[in-house]
């Protein structure tokens, strides 16, 4: 059988690599060394533009989301053992220099073409495409008019030979800044003292939209203070937009509160999260739910769901009539939550270093199964590996009283398992 294209140039980058090798041998002169350098980094930057251009491809056919990545960055970390400020770099490069596809299926040019020519070229490295993103990207260059906004992405591509990537940034925002001379307009209109939140369900899909004011100050505060707490970068690598941790945390911090009950009671009765079965779904194992607020639920949504929350299941029938409503149970006690806590000291994933606080329980043999809620069925996982577990490939298992973590055959064809390091006891 004749190889694939795919190894047919791994042969061949093998035997360039090695020539390139040999050429630093004992009789290399100094001016050779430093030729090597110099074809060196011209090979690193051509394979950043394969890189770039692959993961391009591969977002634009939706591969990531197919194989349960709600973001390319984590693919990318998971299948390169990158960490995700490498993967986000790559993925901010895709998105500003390569062909992207709309909505309607229509090619549109980059975002940024004298970055991607210079790119294609070898005058930009990677790390100056991403700053061009940056500088670009920053508030007072979404200021400017796109004609002007255009010129300053050429301006800036042409200095790419002569700075370095610190350099080019500092001179990027001088030069945006210089661009845009009057600053954001000022608002002279006196403001309206209003307080309210306004939630809106989507209509033609799960989940919905919440918009908010508060000119209360303390009301505010307090609101912000919950957020700045739970949304500040989970590492260095954290590359999640502000808005996105934001969004997370208020959603985290609600969810804690319903998990410990400290909320008045509405109707006569605790609030409660209800998870809404069709008696054929429920007879078919639960293939579908849909929640009170927010839309449907796949099985295996509410699978995750059910692994660490109070529930309320309520079965209907064919015409939507309520045949039957559980009582409130709570899967996993107080006490073995915290006997997992100790143990697993957050979420268990490799590279995770999220908070308990922050985290759910979840069987690694799902309850449905014959899972039983004790210490040697349960693992600690943020919402996003949590997600992870219950919708895509990877798998979770305890060895020796530990979880270990099994990748997808795309992401490691050996599928050997992962296992966040044990802490270093003196």
């Amino acid at each position: 059988m004749s190889a694939s294209p795919v190894d047919t140039a791994r042969e061949h980058l093998t035997e360039a690599l090695a020539s390139l090798r040999a050429a630093c041998g004992p009789g290399a002169t100094a001016d050779d060394l430093v030729a090597v350098l110099a074809v060196s980094e011209e090979a690193r930057r051509a394979l950043d533009r394969i890189m770039v251009d692959t993961t391009a491809d591969l977002q634009r056919r939706g591969t990531f989301g197919e194989r349960g990545y709600r973001s390319p960055a984590g693919a990318l970390s998971d299948l390169l053992g990158w960490e995700r400020l490498e993967a986000r770099r790559r993925v901010v490069a895709a998105e500003s220099v390569c062909e992207t596809v709309d909505l309607g299926g229509q090619v549109l040019p980059a975002r940024m073409p004298a970055t991607a020519a210079a790119f294609a070229d070898g005058s930009a490295s990677l790390r100056h495409v991403d700053v061009i993103a940056r500088v670009l990207n920053s508030e007072v260059a979404a200021r400017l008019d796109p004609e002007t906004w255009a010129g300053a992405e050429v301006q800036l591509a042409a200095q790419c030979p002569a700075f370095t990537p610190t350099q080019l940034y500092a001179w990027g925002m001088e030069l945006v800044e210089l661009l845009d001379q009057d600053g954001p307009q000022p608002d002279d209109d006196a403001p309206v003292q209003i307080n309210e939140v306004r939630l809106t369900r989507f209509r033609k899909g799960p989940g919905g939209k919440i918009t908010g004011r508060y000119d209360d100050a303390v009301l505010f505060a307090a609101i912000a203070a919950v957020l700045d707490a739970g949304a500040a970068p989970r590492d260095a690598d954290d590359e999640r937009p502000v808005p996105q941790r934001q969004a997370e945390a208020l959603a985290d911090a609600c969810a804690q509160v319903l998990q410990r009950g400290n909320l008045p009671e509405t109707g006569g009765r605790r609030p409660q999260l209800v998870v809404t079965v069709r008696l054929e779904d429920l007879e078919r194992r639960a293939a579908a739910a849909s929640l009170e607020f927010g839309g449907a639920l796949s099985a295996a949504t509410l699978r995750q769901l059910a692994c660490d929350a109070a529930v309320v299941p309520m079965v209907l029938s064919s015409t939507g009539v309520p045949l039957d409503v559980g009582r409130v149970s709570r899967t996993v006690p107080d006490g073995l939550r915290r006997a997992v806590t100790v143990r697993d000291g957050g979420c268990a994933f490799p590279g995770c270093d999220r908070q308990p606080s922050w985290c759910e329980v979840h069987h690694v043999r799902e309850w449905q199964h014959g899972g039983a809620t004790e210490l040697g069925n349960l693992v600690m996982l943020c919402a996003e590996h949590h997600r992870l577990i219950h919708h895509t490939h990877w798998e979770v298992r305890m060895a020796n009283g530990l979880p270990e973590f099994i990748p997808p055959s795309w992401i490691d064809r050996s599928r050997a398992p992962r296992r966040r390091p044990a802490a270093h006891v003196a």
